[in-house]
């Protein structure tokens, strides 16, 4: 407990004061977890993490990551004109190695890079946009995703009994979940008081309840991954919480979703 809570308080503070700063130390950094990220999953597809597939998987995170409006260019293609070319190239990988890293293994490894190539992306996305406002909406996101996972944690505790997803996640209950979305919608709630001009009350409940109901998806789907694979945690960079994706995966799924649907209004 104390080793996780000492890394809890370093990695949050360094993760907050890059955050604040924005620009390209925060950039960087979100590409460097977005890379640790993708390395981790390498791994547990049971793939060499250094292989000539994993390194085009590497490749593609840093396409994602291009920061074209720190850089003052437009990009050079549009975002289903990039994907399809990182799709060609994977699948061009099974012919240039005849079958040796086969469909399953590219295609297991282009999904990783879209979900979290784009997650990282677009938190990068969120904190640049809406010029000095974009720190508002970073946290606003980030604190309504913390404030579900420690309620669906505290209340699934104190008054869960009934399982949310046994086969997945057997420790999660609705009434913990419930109790995450109610936590989330409060806080979304409370930067719209202190905001009305940038955050009105029925846009806050939408963004409290998706990220609470997304980011609980994200968890599973990453707790569905790692029981396929037999393992507990994604990796080990943060001792006492495992690695990158275990804390980061709530976030690779709420940032694109509310950027999607357009539930930021800069957007």
């Amino acid at each position: 407990m104390k080793q996780r809570l000492i890394t809890g308080i370093v990695a949050g503070a360094v993760f907050l004061g890059l955050c604040a700063l924005g620009g390209w130390s925060y950039q960087l950094l979100l590409t460097a977890m977005a890379l640790i990220g993708m390395f981790e999953f390498v791994k547990m597809t049971g793939l060499s993490p250094f292989s000539s597939t994993s390194l085009l998987g590497y490749a593609s995170i840093v396409c994602f990551m291009i920061p074209w409006g720190l850089l003052d260019v437009s990009p050079w293609l549009s975002w289903e004109q990039g994907i399809w070319l990182m799709l060609l190239l994977f699948l061009l990988v099974t012919v240039f190695t005849k079958n040796k890293q086969d469909i399953k293994i590219t295609a297991l490894l282009f999904t990783g890079i879209v979900y979290i190539g784009m997650g990282f992306s677009y938190m990068g996305t969120a904190r640049a946009a809406g010029d000095e406002h974009g720190l508002f909406w970073t946290l606003l996101l980030l604190c309504c995703i913390w404030g579900s996972d420690a309620g669906a944690y505290f209340v699934g505790r104190s008054f869960g009994k009934n399982k949310l997803w046994p086969a997945i996640s057997p420790n999660k209950t609705v009434e913990g979940a419930l109790g995450g979305v109610l936590i989330s919608v409060v806080i979304s709630v409370i930067f719209a008081l202190f905001v009305p001009d940038l955050l009105t009350i029925g846009r806050a409940l939408l963004i409290g309840i998706s990220c609470a109901v997304l980011g609980q998806l994200g968890d599973l789907v990453q707790s569905a991954y790692k029981r396929v694979y037999g393992i507990k945690d994604s990796g080990s960079l943060l001792p006492g919480h495992g690695g990158i994706l275990d804390r980061c995966d709530s976030w690779i799924i709420v940032f694109p979703f509310v950027h999607i649907v357009m539930l930021m209004p800069y957007y």
